[in-house]
């Protein structure tokens, strides 16, 4: 038995499938067989060495991960003898429903997505008189959402001394409100579940006594939470394992440390490292350059992969006058590679921000190219979607109170924003909102009129809660959306609509709501709860919708490339400013980070690459002159055909210390977060919406002087004794707190507090 597990493992693989000492850490290369070695190294403690598959957790990052890990795991060992295996947020829920109970909250509790969050931080900046251009609510959510991924609760922020008392007190009534409303958000689902184990002991014991063997996929993507969460997993008993690859640490931006990789065996001394360093994906020159690129990086650990495949086509360099240009280059490419046989569901783009796709888009469209772009507006987000499930999260969870503001004239009953409101006002005290919808019309706070329709409204859902106990749930769902008149009006626009648009809008919401009926029988069919649905569509990302195999070319960020692979891929964008992006500036931990997601975006692809960049590109109106990215200058010149681009200087590399106290310049880091978000999520047509007054000053730069501010204006041209030569590009604020954003030549774009920027005419 243990022979045919160890088959069509190479020698690395099987010592690590065999080893049976402490703590280990699997360097696993891009292409290397992670996912393989994994999965048999848990069959084999499961076959060969009898651990119970319930005492086994296996926690990665994606649902396609855990599911691709299931089906492996099923095919060598069985349904009936699988392991925990799920996403660190999906391992957190499954807990903390069984454990909450300790921290106030109770098992129905709300899993509040996106949108949740900032709907409710919008009506939490109205009541407190905050307009939104002062404070954008994404903005606050950002901070919020990079305190909890460094492991700090609105308390531990204080204690730590953060300089914006105001965001805190916002952050305080955030979290206050969550709880009142039985709901939580992403980032509490690890830090809910973090404090329940450092707070309760006899819970922490359980949990450790439980799990003797832990093995954590993608471990460069951990943050400090999660890092804390596996050391409060690790009872004295635990094997612990954990697969990564530093080199594609790329989420940065959203708290990941990859200081948690490479010092690993620094706080678990016992530690055997094993490289997976055979890459199984690529051809040799792809291998080799996507090597090149990520080389130059100092703070790494050292590896040096290798294929056995053929060395395969250099890569193709593009060089094309502007962005459009590069566009017809790859579109007219993709239409070759279709006409020599190729699929399109084997062609893959990818840009360095989602702003990079308009033009892409245009082009495929202009050739009749089908294409699927991640990104958009994903399924589960769209506002009919949401507004049938804000129905069932009500039933579920009555104390949901931002499901049930959504539904309550949704559609229109003729309740408006004063009964609304109204209602709010009691709902502290009667302990929801459905319960205060109860009590306004106990005390008679209403007109007549409104009461009549506030009684229809809690009338309607008493009925509905009777059925959600003998009706499966398509069919409860399809009564909800009849009963409740939601899909009478949509049938009624679809039919009277005054324009074609309107028509098609209307007729497009109730084909999405036919598939949301369609995708609950597939749900019912495996006896899961409607609990376990909502959990389901809470953590389902648009990855999860992705069928590969319809042929279609895939459009996607380099960051939502991570974990694929194509044998035909496109990068676009080599250039300075955007691929390294200007908000890397000279900082090395920055400018690392792009250089790896460098690296991560040449590795997906197995057969073909072609690099790109353009002379001249058009931004939000202005054209853009960028040098060649200096990435190109470090692949070694045989392995490319085409323009061979100069040799780049990189500004001055400054010392980054590995690792800062927990406070640290973290509305700082908030800016960074939200910026790259909008990168990756804001749709291709619509710029990213203007710069926020920062939570906190940006950190200044070195040898600043005051600046004379009177004679600065939008398009001057000046001078900062570090960035060199400038364009003035916004001027924000008043005063001593007046901030100016400048792009400059040699770094990009930096935001700068004025009164200290030493800018000087240029």
């Amino acid at each position: 038995m243990t022979r045919e597990l160890l088959t069509s493992l190479n020698e690395p693989q099987q010592q690590a499938v065999l080893y049976e000492g402490g703590a280990l850490l699997l360097l696993a290369g891009a292409g290397s067989g992670k996912t393989r070695a994994l999965t048999h190294r848990v069959a084999h403690l499961i076959r060969q060495r009898g651990v119970p598959p319930w005492r086994i957790m296996a926690v990665t990052f994606t649902n396609k991960a855990a599911a691709e890990m299931r089906e492996r795991l099923e095919a060598l060992l069985g349904q009936d003898k699988l392991p925990w295996v799920a996403t660190f947020h999906a391992s957190c829920v499954r807990i903390l429903r069984q454990e909450i109970e300790h921290l106030g909250y109770t098992r129905d509790f709300t899993i509040y997505d996106d949108q949740d969050q900032l709907r409710l931080l919008r009506e939490l900046l109205k009541q407190r008189k905050i307009a939104e251009k002062d404070l954008k609510p994404r903005a606050l959510a950002t901070f919020i959402d990079t305190a909890k991924n460094r492991g700090l609760t609105p308390q531990a922020c204080a204690h730590q001394g953060l300089d914006d008392p105001g965001l805190i007190e916002l952050y305080r009534l955030y979290q206050q409100r969550l709880k009142q409303g039985n709901a939580l958000d992403f980032g509490d689902l690890l830090l809910l579940t973090v404090q329940l184990f450092e707070e309760v002991a006899a819970v922490r014991s359980r949990w450790q006594e439980r799990f003797t063997h832990l093995l954590i996929d993608e471990f460069q993507d951990t943050n400090r939470v999660q890092y804390r969460l596996m050391q409060l997993l690790c009872g004295a008993h635990t094997h612990l394992c954990v697969v990564g690859d530093d080199d594609q640490s790329i989420y940065r931006w959203r708290g990941a440390e990859v200081s948690n990789i490479l010092g690993f065996d620094r706080d678990y001394t016992d530690t055997r490292v094993i490289r997976l360093e055979q890459n199984y994906r690529s051809t040799r020159t792809i291998l080799d350059a996507a090597t090149a690129v990520v080389e130059k990086n100092s703070d790494r650990r050292a590896k040096k992969l290798w294929t056995d495949n053929p060395p395969g086509e250099v890569i193709h360099l593009e060089t094309s006058a502007d962005d459009l240009d590069e566009a017809g280059f790859i579109v007219n490419e993709i239409s070759r590679l279709q006409r020599q046989g190729e699929a399109l569901r084997d062609i893959a783009v990818f840009y360095r921000t989602n702003a990079q796709s308009r033009v892409l888009e245009e082009a495929l469209r202009g050739q009749r190219i089908p294409y699927a772009m991640f990104g958009g507006v994903k399924f589960y987000a769209r506002q009919e979607i949401k507004d049938a499930l804000c129905y069932l999260r009500t039933l579920v969870n009555p104390a949901d109170g931002m499901a049930a503001r959504r539904i309550i004239n949704t559609p229109a009953r003729g309740i408006g924003t004063a009964t609304i409101e109204r209602i709010a006002q009691l709902e502290t005290e009667a302990g929801g909102f459905m319960a205060a919808c109860r009590l306004v019309l106990e005390r008679k706070h209403l007109g007549a009129a409104a009461a009549k329709r506030v009684r229809g409204f809690v009338e309607l859902m008493a009925d509905f809660g009777q059925r959600l106990a003998r009706l499966p749930l398509p069919q409860l769902m399809a009564e909800i959306l009849h009963d409740s008149g939601y899909t009478p009006i949509l049938q009624e626009e679809a039919q009277q609509a005054m324009t074609s648009d309107g028509r098609q809008e209307a007729k497009g919401r109730l084909d999405n709501l036919e598939q949301l009926l369609a995708g609950m029988e597939e749900h019912t069919s495996r006896g899961d709860s409607l609990q376990d649905y909502l959990e389901q569509v809470a953590l389902m990302t648009d990855l999860d919708q992705h069928d590969p195999s319809i042929e279609r070319v895939t459009l996607m960020t380099l960051h939502s490339a991570k974990g694929l692979e194509y044998p035909l891929v496109f990068i676009t964008g080599m250039e300075e400013g955007l691929f390294p992006h200007s908000r890397s500036g000279s900082g090395s931990a920055d400018l690392d980070e792009e250089r790896r997601l460098c690296y991560v975006g040449m590795t997906r692809a197995m057969r073909k690459l072609y690099l790109s960049h353009a002379r001249r590109r058009r931004v939000y109106g202005t054209w853009q002159f960028n040098a060649p990215s200096r990435f190109l200058a470090d692949i070694p010149p045989e392995l490319l055909s085409g323009y061979r681009a100069p040799s780049i200087s990189s500004p001055t590399r400054t010392a980054t210390p590995a690792s800062q106290s927990p406070a640290h310049n973290l509305a700082g880091l908030a800016d960074l977060v939200e910026a790259e978000e909008m990168d990756q999520s804001a749709p291709a047509h619509t710029p990213p919406p203007p710069a926020r007054p920062a939570p906190s000053a940006p950190s200044a730069p070195s040898a600043e002087h005051p600046t004379d501010t009177g004679s600065l204006r939008l398009g001057a041209r000046v001078r900062h004794l570090k960035f060199g030569s400038g364009v003035v590009r916004r001027l924000e604020g008043s005063g001593d707190k007046q901030k100016v954003t400048v792009y400059f030549n040699s770094v990009g774009t930096k935001k700068l507090l004025l009164k200290f920027a030493g800018l000087m005419p240029g």
